[in-house]
């Protein structure tokens, strides 16, 4: 996803009148009587908080009044809202009883007046009724462990069940999870016969589902009906929790502070699952892989707090931290029991680089009419930008122009002939990135054009006429290269600088602001919320389960996530320096590739939200280079290799049979007939496979054989290159940069 930071001033200056509003709408919310929330008889019925209901009601505020569509809260908004959030709750009507969507239908035309007034009673009130439904169906599938099941038998289960009207009765969804259940317990049979081992193995899953369940908070709610919410507005204004704006935080900076483990849950421990090489974890030669976190403790003299039964991302909140702060953990090593003394391992947090979603880079050699090529290719998997890092001073601050920058100095050092950049499933990120970027291989000069809600037109230019890389240079692009990626491959594209290769792009050319909701939400609405909660603002209370039963618990702060969360607002949109917008068409290739990504259900043009494609005046830019006439020479040799290469034809046999498979809603019981189809399966892939192995040079495999770890298979990367080969070798090939 791409987002545009603007100059803070204006920020400031757009939300000055709505700061007054604000400060007297939300401080009027917490005292504003709203209806009592309709329980559901045998459930645990969670609640929504004031805190959510002040969001609520500032994020409907906001998107009515500065989103770029200037979208009105109405009944028709609000079927789009509750169709959505309906969906988002039961998308394969498995769960929830024809009599239950039927009662939901009374809140079809008033959730925009819930969101404009903070009212959550209605939205958990079908959640409730939705999470019962769920335990239900998952108690009746242990229950169902206690059957004698008959594989032999010619049954079918349908299990893409979108289409189909929502069950009439209880006994309708049992006939259903009869079948499911048979299912699952026939996908471990076709591993192993062991009749008992499978419904052990099945009981755990189902149990540990029933669980999560248990587990889920007002949080979880909240956060699934303002996605409904908001992406019923435009597909790329988003709202994230707390929890979730960390997160967002960490994919646009590529690192985070804390330790340096990633962790996950095993029989209700939090287990360490990696260590970051280098991490405060990895260097204190204590913590290892396979150890159960029992409790923790911030600094010195904090008490530990209990961590068994805990959801993850509650862990993870006590574990992250400022940089230089001290953590303390209470370990219980692998091979060591509960009665075991844990050990206490003492960690200061420190910056924890992502080092594996960083740039990277790889040299391929091709021999084409007796000459070797060597193409040097940048694989670039976000526009990310360590802004803090730079503003404190930090010498290894890492951002995607300057890490790409870095690389091509290497790649110079090492003679390559040219540049592939892949952008390949990149889904944006900085403006500022997309922009420094593109300035590595023009001189200075227009990159994208950004149009505000009043139709005023702002130019963002590169301006340095330095370039780090003037050589021959292609970009690999697919159907998820979105946002920032299209702001850079239509920009070289339109300056004649690059070759475009793959598939068309996402299509999505809408800017979105980041808004600190804490910086909204008057302290003065805080202050009063922590005085209803009791005073104590270091701490949140969070219900977890320890050895099966629900219990509340305290979750001491450590400043690692914010109070409100963030707000992600479309404020502008932007267009290629030729005048044409990116949103819905994308970037069209120069030489096409068969896309393995379905087009209809993936882009901007399947959203029924998005905006739609226009055209605004060009910019005053200079056209480095023109690859017209080579093109359709290009073009040729490429169908050409593809004609006779049997890892292209599997490719577009891999197509083929994926349109088959999204056209198939069941799947037969009779053991014997699915493993016939299995066993057909398997081998298929295997062949292809092999075509890909031989077209690449590869040795082919014999079934059952495990394949090199680190084997790269990337027809689609090595063709690129290949057609980038053929430029450099052809007669004509254009001056690189005027």
């Amino acid at each position: 996803m791409f987002h545009f930071i603007p100059d803070l001033k204006k920020v400031k200056d757009m939300f000055k009148q709505f700061y007054i509003l604000l400060v007297l709408g939300a401080a009027l919310s917490c005292n504003a009587a709203t209806p009592k929330l309709k329980k559901v008889p045998d459930s645990t019925n969670l609640e929504p908080t004031v805190q959510q209901s002040i969001v609520c009601k500032t994020v409907a505020e906001i998107i009515s009044k500065y989103n770029y569509k200037k979208v009105d809260l109405n009944d028709s908004l609000s079927i789009v809202v509750f169709n959505r959030y309906l969906k988002g709750l039961d998308e394969n009507h498995s769960y929830l009883l024809a009599s239950d969507v039927a009662d939901f239908n009374k809140y079809k035309t008033v959730l925009d007046d819930d969101v404009k007034s903070g009212n959550l009673n209605d939205i958990f009130y079908m959640f409730n009724v939705f999470r019962k439904r769920y335990e239900q169906r998952i108690k009746y599938s242990i229950a169902q462990l206690e059957e004698t099941f008959d594989f032999s038998k010619d049954e079918t289960f349908i299990y893409d069940r979108e289409k189909l009207p929502y069950a009439a009765s209880v006994n309708d969804l049992n006939a259903d999870w009869t079948k499911r259940v048979k299912y699952d317990m026939l996908n471990l049979m076709l591993a192993s016969g062991d009749v008992a081992k499978n419904k052990e193995v099945l009981r755990n899953r189902y149990e540990t589902l029933l669980t999560q369940s248990s587990q889920l908070e007002a949080d979880d709610v909240f956060q699934i009906f303002m996605n409904a919410f908001t992406e019923s507005v435009d597909p790329h204004t988003d709202y994230f929790n707390p929890t979730n704006a960390a997160n967002f935080s960490l994919e646009m900076t590529r690192q985070l502070e804390g330790i340096g483990a990633t962790l996950q849950i095993k029989n209700e421990y939090v287990t360490v699952a990696t260590l970051v090489p280098g991490s405060p974890a990895d260097k204190s030669h204590m913590v290892n892989i396979g150890d159960r976190i029992v409790a923790i403790a911030q600094g010195k003299d904090g008490e530990f707090q209990d961590v068994v039964g805990w959801r993850i991302d509650n862990a993870i909140k006590l574990i992250r931290g400022t940089k230089g702060t001290l953590v303390r953990l209470k370990l219980l090593p692998q091979g060591k029991t509960a009665a075991d003394k844990p050990i206490i391992v003492e960690l200061v947090r420190e910056k924890i680089v992502q080092q594996e979603q960083l740039v990277k880079e790889e040299i391929h050699t091709y021999n084409s009419n007796g000459k070797t090529v060597k193409i040097g290719i940048i694989n670039v998997p976000a526009f990310y930008s360590d802004y803090k890092g730079y503003k404190s001073g930090d010498a290894n601050y890492h951002t995607t122009s300057r890490d790409v920058k870095l690389i091509l100095d290497t790649l110079k050092s090492k003679g390559v002939n040219g540049v592939l950049i892949d952008l390949r499933e990149n889904g944006g990120g900085s403006l500022a990135e997309a922009i420094s970027l593109t300035g590595l291989f023009i001189k200075a000069g227009p990159v994208v054009q950004v149009r505000d809600p009043e139709g005023q037109v702002e130019v963002d230019r590169d301006d340095d006429p330095s370039v780090a890389w003037d050589g021959p240079m292609a970009i690999l692009v697919d159907r998820f290269s979105a946002s920032a990626s299209e702001i850079f491959a239509g920009a070289l594209q339109d300056y004649g600088r690059a070759l475009i290769i793959g598939t068309q792009t996402y299509g999505k050319g809408s800017v979105q602001n980041q808004i600190d909701m804490d910086k909204v939400i008057p302290e003065s609405v805080t202050e009063r919320l922590s005085s209803i909660a009791g005073g104590n603002k270091t701490a949140e209370t969070k219900t977890v389960m320890v050895d099966g039963k629900q219990v509340k618990v305290k979750i001491a702060a450590t400043g690692s996530e914010s109070t409100y969360g963030q707000l992600n607002l479309t404020i502008a949109k932007f267009y290629r320096v030729t005048g044409n917008s990116t949103q819905h068409k994308g970037v069209t290739p120069d030489i096409k590739f068969p896309s393995v990504i379905p087009l209809d259900k993936y882009g901007e043009d399947t959203e029924p939200s998005a905006m739609p494609f226009d055209i605004i005046a060009k910019s005053d830019y200079t056209r480095a280079g023109d690859f017209t006439d080579a093109i359709p020479q290009l073009t040729r040799l490429h169908d050409q290799r593809m004609g006779n290469n049997p890892g292209y034809k599997a490719m577009l046999d891999d197509i083929t049979d994926d349109k088959k498979s999204e056209a198939e809603k069941s799947v037969t019981l009779n053991e014997a007939e699915l493993k016939r189809q299995r066993d057909a399966e398997e081998q298929k892939s295997l062949d292809r496979d092999n075509q890909r192995r031989i077209a690449l040079g590869l040795q082919p495999l014999k079934k059952g054989k495990i394949k090199p770890k680190y084997e790269d298979l990337d027809f689609l990367k090595f063709e690129a290159g290949q057609i980038l080969t053929d430029y450099i070798n052809m007669d004509n090939n254009i001056t690189h940069l005027n």
